[in-house]
């Protein structure tokens, strides 16, 4: 039972506890660099506590079509971690619904252990995390293997915390980009209208973006007018 991989995936999905998320979501239109603290026991020593320190960056989301992560998602990550994609997809209910996806990218930067009980340790650690004032750290206690998943427990909630804002960001600047297009296709008629050399213009315009058909009638009707 203990080398079944899909038992220690659950094991440590079970057992981890996520204690503290960075104050502000994830950027819609930049990068998001997420400081985790990773607090967990050895597994055969009494009172020794590993504390991992490192970097989760998120790269800026996407609504995407495809319906399972793919390897580039998760930039970084072992194999073992790779392998449990397809797990966040069914189980992350933000990112299924919403096609909400970003890369992640682990960097580690600190690994040590502490000879005192996991209470005191994950104390300790909210402490200094706390008096760092960084609001984009992150605690949580999980399992010393495979500890790995731990973080894609914590990437689960991050995303949960951000989709809604990040969603609401992103159709925010499409309808602001279809006002922008619809002003210029305007401009693009008045000007072929008062000029007929502007037509192949006005042609190539609606074309590139996919809307002749749109506005064909009213193409063709102002070619016969310049006529």
């Amino acid at each position: 039972m203990k080398n079944d991989p899909q038992f220690d995936f659950w094991y440590a999905v079970n057992n981890t506890e996520v204690i503290s998320v960075p104050e502000h979501r994830l950027e819609t239109f930049g990068t998001t660099m997420v400081n985790y603290h990773l607090v967990t026991e050895l597994m055969d020593s009494v009172d020794k506590v590993r504390v991992r320190e490192g970097k989760l960056k998120a790269f800026r989301p996407e609504i995407i079509t495809p319906p399972s992560f793919d390897d580039t998602m998760l930039e970084g990550f072992g194999a073992e971690a790779r392998d449990y994609a397809d797990w966040l997809h069914k189980n992350a209910q933000d990112m299924q619904i919403l096609k909400y996806g970003f890369k992640v990218q682990k960097e580690e930067i600190n690994d040590y252990i502490l000879s005192d009980p996991l209470a005191a340790v994950i104390e300790r650690v909210k402490e200094d995390v706390g008096n760092r004032g960084d609001p984009l750290d992150a605690v949580l206690v999980g399992v010393d293997r495979p500890w790995e998943v731990c973080l894609l427990k914590l990437m689960v909630e991050l995303v949960q915390k951000s989709a809604s804002g990040n969603i609401q960001d992103i159709q925010q600047k499409q309808r602001d980009q279809n006002a922008q297009l619809h002003l210029q296709i305007e401009q693009a008629f008045l000007a072929a209208s008062r000029d007929a050399s502007r037509i192949p213009e006005l042609a190539d315009m609606l074309k590139s973006h996919g809307l002749f058909k749109r506005y064909e009638d009213r193409f063709f009707a102002t070619v016969r007018a310049a006529k």
